[in-house]
């Protein structure tokens, strides 16, 4: 029979977050894949877990990760760890785990701490609906695109960054999603854990007054469905009513139809648009 993947969360700061679990787990598997081996032996050798231990990250992982999947197909039980946090979220474990699903091969979750879902709870905003966007990219073309996709997000969204690069992303989210509320959150569950709730705007000047420090989780407030609604009012009213019309008569609909669509879209009556076309 094949073995099991654990994914293994690992702390994100503080060491105590490791659960009972989680290290019974490591101590266990025949094999331990981890992103950073020498990271990571400082955490193995803390809670005295001595599994054989081997490297898989993003730069070996389309190497790496087919001689662990044969491992496992040999009935051993391999254990995931990330540098820091929950395998599998921004980082190769998603490959791994892709090439365990097309197998057949079980994976086990096995809890623990999550740098964007503590980020989340924290921050004072929404959180019954959000959209994790890890890192933005970082080249020029594709990052405009990203954040422009972002404009109209309704959900509360959650972005990592380094310390090098906050004051960028904090000026190219303000002025792509105007002075929107935000929580900034540094170190979580370290010894400077910090949580800034502000706005873009005064993010922006706040950390251009104080050096950025740590790793951060940007969380921040989703557009209001009532403001999107506005936007999308004023654009449709920009628009020709004919060409209105026919953008919904070509899509199907009979006239009548397409006139209480365009009415909903202009914040209208159906009667009005009935007298402005006659």
């Amino acid at each position: 029979m094949a073995g099991t993947l654990f994914l293994c969360a690992t702390p994100i700061g503080n060491l105590d977050d490791f659960t009972v679990r989680a290290v019974k787990t490591l101590k266990e598997a025949d094999i331990i894949a981890a992103e950073d081996t020498r990271n990571s032996m400082k955490l193995l050798n803390h809670f005295e877990i001595q599994t054989p231990i081997t490297s898989y990250h993003e730069f070996n992982k389309f190497e790496k990760g087919p001689k662990l999947l044969a491992s496992l197909l040999e009935g051993k039980n391999v254990a995931l760890i990330t540098d820091a946090g929950t395998p599998g979220i921004s980082d190769p474990g998603e490959h791994l785990v892709m090439l365990c699903a097309e197998a057949g091969v079980n994976v086990v979750p096995i809890p623990g701490a999550c740098a964007c879902i503590n980020a989340l709870i924290v921050s004072g905003l929404p959180t019954g609906r959000f959209a994790f966007e890890a890192f933005l990219p970082f080249d020029k073309k594709p990052r405009a695109e990203r954040l422009e996709a972002l404009k109209n997000e309704t959900r509360t969204i959650v972005i990592y960054e380094a310390p090098h690069r906050l004051l960028r992303t904090l000026t190219e989210l303000h002025e792509t999603l105007g002075d929107r509320r935000i929580s900034v959150c540094k170190e979580i569950t370290k010894k400077h854990e910090a949580i800034y709730r502000m706005s873009l705007g005064e993010a922006v000047t706040f950390f251009t007054e104080n050096e950025p420090k740590g790793e951060y989780v940007l969380v921040i407030e989703g557009k209001s469905e009532n403001e999107l609604k506005r936007e999308s009012k004023e654009e449709w009213n920009k628009v020709p009513l004919e060409e209105h019309m026919k953008h919904y008569t070509d899509m199907g609909l009979d006239k009548k139809e397409a006139m209480k669509a365009v009415a909903k879209d202009r914040g209208v009556s159906k009667s009005e648009i009935y007298k402005q076309l006659l």
